[in-house]
């Protein structure tokens, strides 16, 4: 896909005369009379580059990228090493076509093996797929994994992201299981509520490590409650976290999820983002999507295939357990070129300078009265009271250029921070907070 393709006329007409047509009106000579306009559409007249440029411009300017960000709750602001974008921008790499064909398709099965490779580094499974489209999607994916003839229910832990918890009550509608939504206490998952929960008819358990409100789940032990009713379990996590904290695999996760956002990808104001998958192998062949694998050709040289994929072209649609027949190979591909750029000992540095920086700011805060709500271990997001109202703290902050943590509600706000913020601008946050 190049980033620019000329098309004369001289060129339109030889490319339909190559494939036997007369006119544009041709290849839609199957489409009956009746369905086609009878007036202009009245569309406005085409423009030159330099107009159309101009009004592109005119429209982004209406978005305001705030200087400081001291928001999360699903997607956050890292630092992403220039190569990143050099590396994925490339025309060769440009391209949403599907690898059904391995021998023409080496460049993107490698990419996509190396992705796979990473994330299981990362959670400590045997096995990925190459990506979902999001976190959420990924979570619920997981969920209809675990479903089984005698099981059909999945506990959900109230602490995960909301988002989340929306997206698993329609695959589960959708589905007709049961998802039960285990209560939280003091910010966390109700481990006790679990384990009454959690009973024969249990499919699978899911919690979000580290959860929506920031706090650190006792993760090993959710996993042994899940495993003690004989369910599957099942980790979201925050891939950035993952490299400083137990993996999902270290705390007995037979499947391992989350958003890849963190991994290279910009905010882009809501996406594409990326939503990672990964098992153990017992679970491999109820992953969804493609897995890549590496083997060698005749010759003996290095070659990639398309070892798996569990896709409903391949079976009755009625018995798949899952109906995504794509993956987000572009956004995986950042992922990979991200963690290779960092490298462990660099994802490890910005997980542990954003967890401080968070508990800097945490600290600064309840210096001025916004007390945590919640008391326990927190990675890089934590809740507040607001003593004037989240909407009064959100606005200050807004003048300054300060993009504030995310409202609850009336009184209380989720904050986070990263190792993109400086000490200086969350001490200027702090201050202009104080004043209200």
């Amino acid at each position: 896909m190049a980033n620019y393709l000329s098309l004369s006329e001289e060129d339109r007409k030889r490319m339909l005369e190559a494939i036997g047509i007369a006119s544009e009106r041709d290849l839609y000579r199957d489409v009956p009379e009746d369905l086609y306009l009878k007036e202009d559409p009245n569309l406005p007249s085409g423009k030159s580059e330099m107009e159309v440029l101009r009004q592109m411009k005119a429209l982004a300017a209406k978005n305001h990228v705030f200087a400081t960000c001291l928001r999360g709750a699903g997607a956050y602001r890292h630092y992403i090493p220039a190569i990143v974008s050099e590396v994925v921008g490339k025309e060769t790499f440009l391209t949403a076509y599907t690898p059904y064909q391995a021998e023409i398709s080496q460049g993107i099965l490698q990419s996509i093996f190396e992705y796979q490779t990473m994330i299981c580094e990362l959670t400590g499974m045997t096995v990925a797929n190459a990506s979902v489209y999001d976190g959420a999607t990924a979570a619920a994916e997981a969920a209809a994994m675990c479903k089984d003839r005698k099981r059909s229910k999945v506990l959900v832990s109230a602490a995960v992201h909301p988002d989340i918890l929306t997206v698993m009550k329609t695959y589960t509608w959708a589905a007709g299981s049961d998802l039960v939504v285990v209560p939280a206490k003091d910010g966390k998952t109700d481990l006790a509520a679990l384990r009454e929960l959690a009973d024969e008819k249990t499919a699978g358990v899911l919690i979000q490590q580290p959860n929506y409100y920031g706090l650190l789940e006792d993760a090993a032990e959710a996993g042994e409650i899940a495993h003690a009713a004989g369910a599957k379990y099942i980790m979201s996590v925050n891939p950035i976290a993952a490299a400083v904290l137990k993996t999902p695999a270290d705390c007995g996760a037979d499947i391992a999820v989350g958003e890849g956002q963190p991994l290279g990808m910009p905010l882009s104001w809501g996406g594409p983002y990326l939503g990672f998958m990964a098992a153990g192998k017992d679970m491999m062949r109820k992953l969804p999507g493609r897995i890549v694998g590496e083997t060698t050709d005749h010759e003996g040289r290095k070659a990639y295939v398309l070892t798996l994929q569990a896709r409903e072209q391949h079976i009755k649609r009625e018995k798949a357990s899952s109906n995504i027949c794509s993956n987000e190979a572009l956004c995986a591909m950042t992922a990979a070129v991200y963690c290779a750029a960092m490298g462990p000992r660099g994802i490890q540095n910005a997980a542990n300078s954003s967890a401080a920086k968070a508990h800097y700011l945490a600290e600064k805060l309840e210096e001025i009265g916004y007390k945590r709500t919640y008391a326990g271990e927190f990675f890089h997001e934590f809740v507040t009271e607001a003593p004037k109202g989240a909407a009064a703290a959100l606005e200050a902050l807004k003048k300054a250029d300060i993009l504030g943590g995310l409202a609850l509600d009336e009184n209380h706000i989720l904050w986070c921070a990263t190792e993109a913020v400086t000490k200086e601008e969350l001490d200027l946050a702090v201050n202009v907070l104080e004043e209200v």
